[in-house]
């Protein structure tokens, strides 16, 4: 009984040690591995301006649209939001949002 138990208690603390180790693919933190720094260019990020995008109100929100009215307000990212679709209230100054209504016809263009 007592080889079961050691063998026990040592499978039992491989498992916990294993959970430790670092997945394979994840760095090691090496030089070779890590990924460098951004530079101050590459810190730069889009900002929307939505008075840029007012054109579309009105107008159907098929894919051109979108990707003029996210290329007209200097967007990184964008949303098309039907009406009753929940969305995150977290606001991002590099996001369009297009709202449009049950024809899916832009209702307003906002960013956030």
């Amino acid at each position: 009984m007592t080889l079961l138990r050691t063998l026990l208690f040592a499978a039992t603390a491989g498992l916990a040690l294993s959970a430790c180790a670092t997945p394979p693919g994840s760095g090691n933190g090496t030089a070779d591995t890590a990924t460098p720094p951004p530079t101050d260019a590459e810190e730069t990020t889009m900002t929307c301006d939505a008075e840029k995008g007012q054109w579309a109100v009105g107008k159907l929100a098929d894919e051109a649209l979108v990707a003029k009215v996210k290329a007209d307000t200097g967007s990184d990212r964008y949303r098309v939001i039907p009406p009753g679709t929940a969305v995150t209230m977290d606001y991002r100054e590099d996001r369009v949002n297009i709202e449009t209504d049950a024809d899916n016809r832009v209702v307003t263009v906002r960013c956030g």
